[in-house]
């Protein structure tokens, strides 16, 4: 049963992993409202919408306020659905990022509306937070090849050496 959440305002957003470096799932979760969402995403996804966000707060006015400490997750780790679409909007009444993730579908059976979303009014200080953090989690993966770019790991047989290792 797909579940839908618009909340105005959220305790906390981030993102996190569990698991190590190779074999990490990627989580978003939004607390607010006395309740938390776990999302499942992608790595690129993490990657891509802190890119995004921090290019939005680029164009934004500077903001003193307190920034969260602890973007850790928190029990549930298991995800409720996997995110599909990211959205973001600048709510300029409010002083707020909008940030919407909706379920992923099925292309050929489902329609997009009748999966899981939630929608969150976000602050700015909670937007550059959230965005130095997935910067963290995004960066402490395996290091990149040399030579091919793929993450380096036991198993990595570099396509650019036809499967050998870099030259010494």
């Amino acid at each position: 049963m797909p579940e839908h959440h618009d909340f105005e305002a959220v305790d906390r957003f981030t993102a996190g992993t569990v698991g190590e470096p190779g074999s990490r799932l990627f989580l978003f979760q939004v607390a607010a409202e006395g309740v938390v969402v776990t999302i499942k995403g992608e790595k690129q996804q993490v990657a891509a919408l802190a890119e995004y966000l921090q290019g939005v707060l680029a164009d934004l006015p500077d903001v003193e306020s307190d920034v969260p400490v602890d973007l850790a997750l928190t029990p549930p780790y298991e995800p409720a659905w996997v995110a599909g679409t990211l959205s973001v909007a600048y709510d300029d009444g409010a002083d707020r990022i909008v940030i919407v993730i909706e379920e992923a579908g099925d292309d050929e059976d489902e329609d997009e509306a009748d999966g899981s979303s939630v929608r969150m009014r976000v602050t700015r200080p909670q937007v550059a937070a959230l965005v130095e953090h997935a910067v963290e989690l995004v960066e402490g993966g395996r290091p990149p090849c040399p030579i091919c770019g793929n993450p380096k790991g036991p198993e990595h047989a570099c396509p650019r050496t036809n499967g050998h290792g870099p030259p010494s």
